[in-house]
């Protein structure tokens, strides 16, 4: 049931219809059903996987949670007859079988992704090296489907269960109440991937109906609508035109295929979240916001820090931080601090660390090497920037460019070509294809194909491509009004009859301006495939 059909937008009104006629205290029960019958919607198999990861958390993070307030009991009770050594012991044993259960949990859980999602490239792998070296056989891939959005539901739910493990939340006692958070549907196709201790926040709460509050959520999911309906699915036609004829589009093409892939990924991946925060805004439930303008920003530092915000800090919480301070990684420090200088001792951990991430971060995208490369690429553009910071400073106090305009509108421009850049791995999906492509556009001269009208064979007619300004105009437009608060509540105070022109005009735009095309099949957000 993808989001953009109509099936979706029934089972939301009669879903809205029920929960507002329910007594409060019930409505987290009828979510949760809607949820599982939203995920059985995607294939009646499917949902046992997200069965089996909520079930082996929830046990996990009771037995973890049992294991510490049996030792607290213990110690309440006997600490005056025990000595330091003693405490501390007794704590370390404590722990210890606490991180067993974890790490049983982890396997199993990461076991799982790993079978469903990995599996086959690793077997491709192995088929690649056996005829390498001359090997006659040959392994079979395995038909198994991939679960919707198995990634996102998985690192929530092992997100609850490291901060069960480190104290940072109490495990949830009641099964059903944790299903909920890890099967809430309007995030489990594509995130964000929210942390218990802010999610249960309003998840299982009553929520009376609130016509401003419904009223505000369905102008986030039409806004929504507009940048995937109009905008991601409209500029989809030009980019599949482009990376399915990769032969004859090389050189300016290249660069108009890396501009167009970024319009359409932010439209789509925004306009998907939008949909995402807006029906739980309905629903009076509080979903944290996945991304702050990340076109705006200045590095690529910092343009992951607003991008896809829950999984830059779900790895940076979960597998930066755990690999910096390990204990091969301290004496790792250690050893190169003594060996190697302070220098490159002190960075080396960092290099490590950030390598693990960003490996990790490549693989969770997709089973696949073009994947692990654009992980691995954003991770050498990062330590690179790391590297020449001292050099950037020099030369900030030299021409004291640094917080003018034109050199912020620079450092924007570059930030936003070299993630583009990166993302042509994503748009090939071949690595040895991309570095082909990409150097076309320093070997083909054809950049007449910006005037001459050849852009027009991709497509998109003359009026798709005035759409598509318009609308990139509009974006920017409303990106540059939320720099200073919430353009939806400065509309709110508006008189209504300015206000109702405004939200129809974008439904009739959603509406005559969707990218429907003949025989209209519904385009699935491009986030739904992890």
């Amino acid at each position: 049931m993808l989001f953009t059909s109509y099936e979706f937008i029934g089972f939301l009104l009669l879903l809205f219809l029920l929960y507002y006629l329910l007594p409060g205290r019930h409505q987290w029960k009828l979510l949760l059903g809607a949820s599982w019958l939203f995920y059985l919607s995607a294939g009646p198999g499917m949902i046992l996987y997200l069965l089996a990861v909520t079930a082996a958390v929830y046990l996990a993070a009771r037995r973890i949670g049992a294991i510490g307030a049996a030792h607290s009991a213990y110690m309440a009770q006997h600490r005056a007859e025990l000595s330091r050594e003693e405490r501390r012991a007794l704590k370390d044993a404590a722990k210890k079988r606490q991180r067993r259960v974890l790490l049983a949990a982890l396997l199993l859980d990461l076991g799982i992704l790993a079978v469903v999602k990995y599996t086959n490239f690793a077997i491709s792998n192995l088929n690649s090296l056996l005829h390498l070296f001359r090997g006659k056989g040959q392994l079979s891939l395995w038909n198994i489907a991939l679960p919707m959005g198995i990634s996102f539901y998985t690192f929530q739910a092992l997100s609850y269960l490291i901060d069960v493990y480190r104290g940072v939340v109490e495990p949830e006692r009641d099964f059903f109440r944790f299903a909920l958070f890890t099967s809430f549907f309007p995030q489990l196709v594509q995130g964000p991937i929210s942390r218990y201790k802010d999610l249960s926040e309003t998840l299982w709460g009553e929520h009376p109906f609130h016509g401003p509050t419904v009223a505000r959520g369905l102008q986030r999911v039409l806004w929504g609508y507009f940048k995937k309906l109009v905008i991601a699915d409209r500029m989809l036609v030009a980019v599949n035109a482009l990376i399915r004829n990769s032969g004859q589009y090389t050189g300016a093409y290249v660069f108009a295929g890396m501009l167009f892939y970024a319009l359409e990924l932010y439209a789509d991946f925004t306009g998907g979240i939008d949909v995402t925060i807006g029906v739980a805004e309905a629903l009076g439930i509080r979903v944290r916001e996945n991304f702050l303008r990340p076109y705006f920003s200045k590095s690529i530092k910092e343009y992951w820090r607003r991008w896809h915000i829950s999984m830059g800090t779900w790895f940076t919480d979960y597998v930066f931080y755990p690999v910096s301070v390990c204990k091969p990684m301290l004496r790792l420090n250690k050893f190169a601090r003594a060996h190697l200088g302070e220098k490159l001792g002190k960075r080396l951990p960092v290099y490590l660390s950030s390598f693990a991430v960003w490996l990790a971060t490549g693989i969770w995208h997709g089973a696949s090497w073009n994947f692990v490369a654009w992980g691995l690429g954003n991770w050498a553009v990062i330590m690179l920037s790391q590297e020449l910071e001292p050099l950037y400073g020099r030369f900030h106090r030299r021409f004291q460019v640094a917080g003018k305009s034109w050199f912020k509108l620079f450092q924007v421009v570059r930030t936003v070509l070299l993630m583009s850049a990166l993302r042509l791995f994503d748009c090939y999906r071949d690595v040895p294809l991309t570095f082909r492509m990409f150097g076309s556009l320093f070997t083909v001269r054809n950049w007449a194909v910006f005037f001459d009208g050849s852009l027009l064979n991709l497509g998109l007619a003359p009026m798709d491509f005035t759409i598509l300004g318009l609308g990139l105009l509009l974006l920017t437009g409303v990106s540059l009004l939320q720099r200073k608060g919430s353009v939806r509540d400065r509309i709110a105070v508006l008189p209504y009859p300015l206000r109702f022109v405004l939200w129809f005009g974008l439904f009739l735009a959603v509406l005559l301006m969707g990218a429907y095309g003949i025989g209209y099949d519904e385009s699935q957000f491009i986030y739904n495939q992890f």
